[in-house]
């Protein structure tokens, strides 16, 4: 049974307002208030659905009411009544918002029916928006913002794998939305109703993933005091969303392949298997083909996963999405944070423009979220995003793994090869420090994140030091006298 409306009834006179709530508040829960600052603190605190309000309210003006109440975020449905009708007053009221315009003497089942009328037309708006938002899901995809080219074929391929019951695995850097994409996979599945479970691979040891993943019987292992069922039966039904899936051992490679062939699975301590239905869902921030080379990941587990693949773009790659990111970001951290929402200045977008986001989309948010908070003006400026979004060298400077595309401000003055080895790309990043920093070592190792003397040691291994000096090659900031000597020996030392 559902709950009645509600009903404020705001009026001067105590007899009007006592009549109205006798009469309506067998059908209807009713509030009542005096003047327009009652009324106010009633629709700030109550679920209002309807306010009935007089126009004159001794001092008060009951148009002015009208405005306050519909400016809030869950406006009533506003009907007026007055002693003083006429049709340029009722044009005027229905003109600011007003649903309905009544007369006194009251017709009190006329009032009782135009209040049930509003209600009507207020639930018919309530499902059209809401079918608005269901269309525009459709096109936009549940939590997956933006519209760029780079995004396009993931969308498309999010909507034509979903309805299926084929396994997807899902690729790309972190922080580029893999789980949202599982999570969007799920929800235009066909049984967006069932579970949608979740796994992270990598936050668990392998003996307590296997027990995670299939479930154990009682005295299977020290400490197993009781069965526990797994989350391939939590999730049978629905979706099982195995995230950072490069992580698992080869004991439970072996257990999820034939969970993946046979549609069965076995508790550990049991031999009885147990039939399940459950779609997988993978992701992965590895270069799985490459694990399967080095032995590390089996390859008909490979393939089995992968039967639909689904490569996630890095933010650099999909810049044009910045604009619309950073402003649903900043609506919904604005009111996380209990601040009010204030576009970006003039110059903020070109400083999140002009940076490569190593930590792609998760990034962002954590920068809006820092201008949110850091803000003391109207707009959220450059100057209240993270300093290093301007600096090349700090915290957001990072180079990504050498299989993704490096980002402009990582690029070293010589190409690099195709492919580099730890130490190689060592070396490249000190040269280039040390290049842009015109010399200064100092510097040099401020940029890399290192201490000085460290950046000495590397230096000298790759034969940029003497190794037989007493002392290494003035720095420019190298201080003349006693003191500077005796730093400059020992940080060659």
């Amino acid at each position: 049974m559902t709950n009645p409306a509600s009903v404020l009834i705001v009026d001067d006179e105590k007899h009007t307002r006592d009549g109205l709530r006798l009469s309506l508040e067998d059908d209807f829960d009713c509030y009542a208030a005096a003047n327009a600052a009652e009324a106010l603190e009633h629709l700030r605190h109550d679920q209002i659905d309807v306010m009935l309000t007089d126009l004159r309210l001794g001092e008060d003006d009951g148009m002015r009411l009208l405005e306050e109440a519909l400016a809030l975020p869950h406006p009533p449905v506003c009907i007026m009544m007055t002693a003083y009708g006429s049709v340029d007053t009722a044009v005027e009221a229905m003109r600011r918002g007003a649903y309905h315009f009544v007369t006194k003497p009251l017709n009190l089942d006329e009032v009782e029916l135009i209040i049930k009328r509003a209600l009507r037309s207020r639930h018919l708006e309530k499902e059209n928006t809401a079918l608005k938002q269901q269309v525009g899901q459709k096109f936009s995809i549940e939590g997956i913002i933006g519209k760029s080219d780079a995004l396009k074929p993931v969308l498309e391929t999010i909507q034509q794998v979903a309805p299926t019951r084929a396994t997807v695995l899902i690729e790309g850097e972190s922080g580029t939305g893999k789980e949202l994409a599982a999570r969007a996979i799920h929800h235009l599945s066909g049984r967006p109703a069932a579970k949608l479970v979740t796994v992270h691979c990598a936050a668990l040891s392998p003996q307590i993933l296997e027990s995670e993943l299939f479930g154990h019987e009682k005295g299977a292992f020290t400490g197993a005091q009781e069965r526990r069922i797994g989350r391939f039966e939590l999730a049978d039904g629905g979706t099982l969303f195995l995230d950072e899936i490069g992580e698992i051992d080869a004991s439970t490679q072996v257990k999820l392949l034939r969970a993946l062939g046979e549609q069965t699975i076995e508790r550990v301590g049991s031999a009885k298997p147990v039939k399940i239905n459950v779609r997988v869902i993978a992701a992965t921030n590895r270069d799985l083909g490459k694990r399967v080379e080095e032995g590390k990941f089996r390859e008909d587990l490979y393939w089995r996963l992968r039967v639909v693949t689904l490569q996630m773009p890095p933010l650099r790659a999909r810049k044009g999405d910045i604009p619309v990111l950073a402003g649903h970001f900043l609506k919904e951290l604005s009111a996380a944070n209990g601040k009010p929402f204030k576009p970006l200045g003039e110059d903020a977008l070109p400083a999140l423009m002009s940076y490569d986001w190593p930590g792609n989309v998760r990034e962002l948010r954590a920068a809006i979220e820092h201008g949110v908070v850091m803000s003391n003006s109207t707009r959220v400026m450059a100057r209240h995003l993270p300093a290093y979004l301007s600096k090349p060298g700090g915290l957001g400077w990072r180079v990504p793994p050498s299989s993704q595309p490096q980002p402009a401000q990582a690029e070293s003055a010589a190409p690099p090869k195709a492919e580099l080895d730890v130490h190689e790309m060592e070396r490249h990043l000190i040269l280039q420090a040390v290049e842009r920093c015109g010399g200064n070592r100092s510097d040099a190792a401020a940029l890399l994140n290192i201490s000085r003397r460290t950046l000495q040691r590397k230096l000298k291994e790759m034969g940029m030091v003497r190794k037989h000096s007493r002392r290494a090659p003035q720095d420019a900031d190298t201080s003349a006298g006693s003191n500077g000597r005796a730093r400059s020996t020992a940080d060659s030392s």
